[in-house]
């Protein structure tokens, strides 16, 4: 069984809805360990709203906090630390994909980051979205992926930018999975008829 962890460049770049569609695509289980703020509408609500096929397995957060700040910010404001410790990976016998929060050095705590809940064997899917300083936040994210040895693919969001997407695909030097087209709307049909697209690609 693969494990897949999404990551982003920086935030609202588009993790969950290509969370929801590789569930989808591998109809894997699915979890996001920290989830800060929107605690009534969180990541995960939205996931099992996206998707519709009934094998997946919706898992709880390790950590859910009330407010939408960085984990180590908002962990203060409930009176909590952050223990990689009690962050658990669920046991399956399925895929899993594995939702991050915000980029990869986003803190945990004073020393622990979202880089440092990835595991080994975890496949990691960067998802990139064009903005200005996107393409260094990009080949910066991927870099660091591969100094550590990660099996690393980027999935573009939003509106097609060509040239961004030409120099980052000849610079980073990794699998591209494909671009989440800025839809009018995502619900189930659309994100089955990505999830159909990218699903040889994963």
């Amino acid at each position: 069984m693969k494990k897949y962890f999404i990551t982003g460049i920086s935030t609202e770049v588009g993790k969950t809805i290509a969370s929801a569609i590789i569930t989808e695509a591998l109809e894997a289980d699915y979890w996001k360990p920290i989830q800060a703020g929107e605690l009534e509408n969180s990541d995960a609500h939205k996931v099992e709203q996206l998707i519709s096929n009934s094998k997946t397995i919706i898992h709880p957060n390790s950590y859910a906090l009330k407010t939408p700040m960085s984990p180590h910010a908002a962990a203060e404001i409930d009176n909590v630390a952050i223990e990689l410790t009690n962050i658990t990976e669920p046991e399956t016998s399925n895929n899993l994909v594995i939702e991050g929060a915000g980029g990869l050095l986003v803190p945990l705590n004073n020393s622990d980051t979202i880089l440092d809940i990835i595991k080994p064997d975890y496949k990691v899917i960067v998802v990139s979205r064009h903005y200005l300083g996107s393409i260094n936040h990009t080949l910066l994210t991927v870099q660091l992926l591969k100094e550590k040895g990660f099996d690393v693919s980027i999935l573009f969001s939003g509106d097609e930018h060509p040239t961004t997407e030409a120099i980052i695909k000849k610079m980073a030097n990794v699998p591209v999975i494909g671009r989440i087209d800025e839809e009018p709307y995502f619900d189930q049909n659309v994100i089955r008829e990505y999830a159909d697209l990218f699903k040889d690609k994963l």
